[in-house]
């Protein structure tokens, strides 16, 4: 392996300059600079990134956590971080986010330990109280509410759930039932919100009867879609908090030979890639995934460079018209 000594001795030169030369710090004249790089380069001389790290004080590392890469909107999330990482010539480390914080708590600690020099998560919004998790790793928590701790990046939940249900009752529809997310993650909460809001503003019932509750995955959808349908038999329209909920519940309706969207509409949260080659297509709310991401990482490399906290950031929604919807007695 060739190593600094072999480059200065090439060179005819001290360690120290070479060194700084290297590290691309001052005290040496540029022409000594380009002849010592490009000695380098005739060498194959390769920079011991963890030395590197030691004297920089930085790993050029940042790590993503997300609670299951096997749900499409993941992975053109992580498309998004990975682009903004690209841009700055950082490492991203991606791994599994438990939602509880007895079992993130190891996974945050080692991390700091690697000295990564920043996190993003995807999770719950967490309490005050777990702000020491991250220690004073820098970190930002990426579509999942306001932590009032750490940086967040997402959009308005509780908005994207009343833009859904609002685009229900437009339609004509009364009796709309809610697929629910899982209990334990807050964008659940406010989307179950939003929903909640927009019928008591039509002055329509928003009772615990038309609400089951889902897991965020088609299986959960079609099962919570079966406990709506027994329960509440006349409901014309469902909105399920996220699409993979969605999907599932479309299943269930070929399954029990419901027509959609002629005998009841259907609407999702998320725009994945998939809602668009269901049958029929899914109307959903999209969310900005991949910026999203892309917008995350900016913010967390925002907060290592100023080594202080950044603002929120909130990105809009778009209703994304697909097939699932009609109005009640006309057309889609």
């Amino acid at each position: 392996m060739v190593t600094v000594y072999d480059v200065a001795q090439a060179c005819g030169l001290s360690i120290a300059s070479v060194s700084r030369a290297l590290n691309g710090q001052v005290g040496v004249s540029q022409a000594t600079a380009e002849r010592i790089l490009r000695t380098a380069d005739e060498l194959g001389y390769q920079r011991n990134e963890v030395a590197r790290s030691l004297v920089a004080k930085s790993t050029q590392t940042i790590a993503l956590l997300v609670p299951d890469i096997t749900n499409p909107f993941f992975p053109e999330l992580v498309k998004g971080v990975q682009s903004v990482a690209d841009e700055n010539d950082l490492l991203l480390l991606l791994l599994d986010a438990p939602t509880d914080a007895e079992t993130l708590r190891p996974r945050l600690a080692a991390l700091r330990r690697k000295q990564v020099d920043g996190i993003l998560l995807v999770a719950s919004a967490l309490d005050d109280d777990m702000a020491h998790l991250f220690g004073d790793t820098p970190a930002v928590l990426l579509d999942r509410g306001h932590s009032g701790v750490h940086a967040t990046v997402g959009v308005d939940q509780e908005a994207a759930g009343y833009d859904a249900t609002r685009h229900l009752l437009a339609a004509g529809h009364i009796r709309i039932g809610h697929i629910a997310g899982p209990a334990e993650l807050s964008v659940a909460h406010a989307r179950r919100a939003g929903w909640r809001r927009a019928l008591e503003e039509a002055g329509l019932p928003a009772g615990e009867e038309l609400v089951a509750s889902g897991d965020f995955e088609e299986e959960g959808g079609h099962r919570a879609g079966q406990e709506l349908l027994d329960r509440v038999p006349d409901l014309t329209a469902v909105f399920a908090a996220n699409d993979l909920s969605a999907i599932g519940f479309l299943a269930l309706c070929a399954e029990r030979s419901i027509r959609v969207p002629d005998e009841m509409s259907v609407i999702g949260i998320d725009g994945i890639e998939l809602a668009r080659y269901t049958t029929p297509a899914l109307t959903t709310i999209a969310q900005p995934i991949r910026e999203l991401g892309a917008a995350a990482c900016r913010s967390l490399l925002a907060q290592i460079d100023a080594d202080s906290s950044v603002p929120d950031v909130t990105l809009p929604t778009v209703l994304m018209p697909g097939a699932s919807v009609r109005a009640r007695g006309g057309s889609r």
